[in-house]
């Protein structure tokens, strides 16, 4: 079989070098319209996105203690970041994220704030797409929307 010198193959490690700029420039585009944004709001899309990563030390890490809330439990103590990321991933680890939607935030006070996302997805071997109600607490602490709460409802 012959190639055309016009149209070179690309070698395994030139794809590897294609995806991880394309993945450097997605995320300068991402960082650009999360710095446009005022400090609340790019507090609740840096935990969006870590949500939807289940990056969850990386959704917690800034937090001193967060206090967790799932549909099947009553409301549980605040917890340790590192305790809460656990707890969260042990929660999530078998769904496959379809959407986590921000539906509205909400300021409770100068130092306070939450809020509401819609989280779609599947249970990993099933087809059955759910639907949950996720509320984010924030408080502001030395000018830092920090997350102190994660609620989730059906």
């Amino acid at each position: 079989m012959r190639r055309d010198r016009l149209t070179p193959v690309a070698s395994p490690g030139e794809h590897s070098h294609r995806a991880t700029a394309l993945a450097a420039v997605l995320m300068l585009l991402i960082a650009e319209g999360v710095a446009a944004q005022s400090p609340l709001q790019q507090a609740v899309e840096l935990a969006r996105l870590a949500w939807l990563q289940h990056d969850f030390s990386g959704l917690v890490e800034s937090s001193d203690t967060v206090r967790l809330q799932f549909p099947e439990g009553g409301r549980a103590p605040s917890v340790r970041p590192a305790h809460a990321a656990r707890v969260l991933e042990e929660y999530l680890v078998s769904a496959n994220e379809i959407a986590f939607e921000l539906r509205n935030i909400r300021e409770a006070s100068d130092d306070h704030a939450y809020a509401e996302l819609v989280r779609r997805y599947v249970v990993q071997r099933t087809s059955d797409e759910r639907v949950e109600t996720v509320f984010l607490g924030f408080r502001r602490v030395d000018g830092r929307w920090l997350l102190r709460e994660i609620r989730i409802t059906p």
